[in-house]
């Protein structure tokens, strides 16, 4: 950590008069500023948006967003929280987006999990980049009223999905797009999309079954969530956003979704600017956003191993020739779904619902039409 202090503002959070005294059940008196060693889960900050546009200044935004987290009080005493501080501003902005990689190479080198407040949404990038650089293959999930698949000539907030998912070598064995809103999304892009086997969820069926984005970020290494996917009034920074979107209890479930994936180890919170908060209404949801992800990383501790069957409720089903079993976990009631290779996927109670109904759930379709 000694090391990588200047690549991180002079000045912690922790240490402004803004961050106050805290009661001893609050995250703020129980946060770990800078050294991550003992900690689960570490906090980073990155103000840098000009990615989006070269003229927006360099962001206080994720001081603003932990104005709000320290003040909540800590229900999840096994789990230790570090935050390490945020990002300087580079002279340019390759220096910015190099700094944040090198921090989290190291945040994932040590087994801990990072929590990226940002900045703008291509420095999603830098969350890929690090498990490129280990040549270890990553399920990337997004969350975006926007499908970012611009061509421009350097990677931009509208175009850095173009890099991650083409460029080579390229070690994303599958995408997910989740809560596109259609009326913003070209259609050659969901079919170039599906084409490639990668999935996409619009805004009104993740609405409809939000239970049904579980099983998706369970199988997720990455998460990316662009404030813009919530819709403005739950989210007033939003002024390039839409009246539509996911409302902040739904934002808060798909985080928790995330915190209970047990290989999720990245999580970008990102598209949120201070200045155009209306009240710190839109930090404060982030906030919450990232206590829910603490609250479903709780759960992840105490799921069963597969093995251990005597933890899960078996079933067994035929649906339109096809001989399966259900899982079903007796400590979390999350559910998995043997294929005809004999491995097991997440899946969702609506799944089984389908198969028991003699009907064939697209969930096994697509998964079958990836194992061809």
């Amino acid at each position: 950590m000694q090391d990588l202090l200047s690549f991180f503002e002079p000045q912690h959070f922790i240490e402004t008069p803004e961050a106050g005294k805290y009661e001893p059940m609050q995250w703020g008196a129980n946060i770990t500023p800078y050294d991550w060693a003992d900690a689960d889960i570490v906090l980073v900050g990155c103000g840098e948006w000009r990615g989006d546009n070269t003229e927006t200044p360099y962001s206080n935004s994720p001081n603003m967003i932990r104005e709000h987290l320290y003040k909540m009080y800590y229900w999840h005493t096994a789990i230790k929280i570090a935050d390490a501080g945020n990002i300087q501003q580079g002279a340019t902005l390759g220096d910015t987006r190099a700094a944040l990689l090198t921090v989290l190479q190291e945040i994932h080198a040590a087994g801990k999990i990072a929590i990226v407040i940002g900045g703008s949404h291509d420095l999603t990038l830098q969350q890929y980049e690090v498990y490129k650089k280990a040549e270890q293959l990553v399920v990337a999930s997004v969350a975006d009223m926007l499908i970012d698949l611009n061509e421009t000539e350097s990677v931009t907030a509208d175009s850095f999905l173009m890099d991650m998912l083409t460029e080579t070598p390229n070690f994303i064995t599958h995408y997910n797009h989740i809560a596109f809103q259609s009326y913003y999304a070209h259609p050659k892009m969901l079919e170039t999309l599906d084409k490639l086997r990668f999935d996409f969820f619009r805004l009104g069926k993740v609405r409809e079954h939000i239970e049904d984005m579980e099983p998706v970020l369970r199988t997720s290494n990455l998460f990316s969530f662009d404030m813009s996917a919530v819709r403005y009034c739950d989210a007033p920074s939003n002024i390039n956003g839409s009246p539509n979107g996911l409302t902040g209890e739904e934002t808060c479930l798909l985080t928790r979704y995330a915190g209970m994936s047990n290989v999720l180890t990245s999580l970008g919170i990102y598209g949120y600017n201070e200045q155009d908060d209306v009240h710190g209404m839109t930090a404060k949801l982030i906030s919450q956003m990232i206590w829910y992800f603490v609250d479903g990383y709780l759960v992840r501790k105490t799921e069963a191993k597969l093995t251990e069957r005597d933890e899960f409720i078996v079933f067994n089903i035929k649906f339109t020739e096809n001989d399966t079993t259900f899982l079903k976990s007796k400590r979390t009631n999350r559910w998995w779904m043997k294929l005809p290779d004999n491995s097991f996927v997440p899946c969702s109670y609506n799944d089984y619902l389908l198969a028991s109904s003699d009907q064939i759930p697209e969930r096994w379709l697509r998964e079958q039409e990836r194992l061809l």
